[in-house]
């Protein structure tokens, strides 16, 4: 049972979205733009995988699911494979660019000051483009801030994986602003 009573038995974040539409559009426009939008050098499932990165490192079971099953939908790989990047992307079958941009994001999710112009340096070595450096950061940061606000709320998550990856096909087909995200 989530901390306040949010008159809904939705899971995750869709509950909360539901409980609070003022806040739910602009967070939801806010995935939509870094998670799907096509004016973006990194791939949708690419751009999922940083979000489900940082958040099994915040262990937010909920958010981790929903975007590891989505990054598998776009990169044609199943839930274990996307657990092997998540337990050490750097033995994971990864360019060296996504390894470089998931080396930043992990050290984002730490805190902003955590990231070094080492790994920048290296990002870049590896063809990371600013924009890429700038939306992998800028990816990391939301994703602390909508876990924290799953968890810290202290939402529901089904707990049987199979449902994530049930309707992974869906959520990449109508993204984050579709009404069905919060019923």
């Amino acid at each position: 049972m989530a901390h306040i009573e949010l008159n809904n038995d939705l899971p995750g974040i869709r509950g909360l979205m539901y409980y609070s539409p003022d806040t739910e559009k602009p967070l939801n426009a806010l995935a939509e733009v870094l998670l799907r939008d096509d004016n973006n050098s990194l791939s949708r499932g690419e751009r999922e995988l940083i979000a489900t990165y940082v958040s099994y490192l915040n262990d937010c079971f909920f958010c981790q699911n929903v975007h590891g099953a989505v990054a598998g939908h776009y990169l044609n790989c199943n839930i274990d494979e996307i657990d092997a990047v998540k337990a050490d992307f750097t033995s994971a079958d990864l360019s060296p660019k996504i390894k470089t941009l998931l080396a930043v994001a992990g050290s984002v999710q730490k805190g902003g000051k955590q990231v070094t112009t080492g790994q920048v340096d290296a990002a870049r070595n590896e063809g990371a483009t600013d924009k890429e450096i700038h939306d992998t950061v800028l990816i990391a940061a939301a994703f602390c801030m909508f876990n924290r606000y799953v968890d810290g709320l202290g939402t529901w998550a089904p707990q049987d994986r199979q449902i994530y990856i049930d309707r992974a096909a869906e959520r990449a087909e109508v993204g984050y602003t579709s009404s069905i995200f919060a019923k």
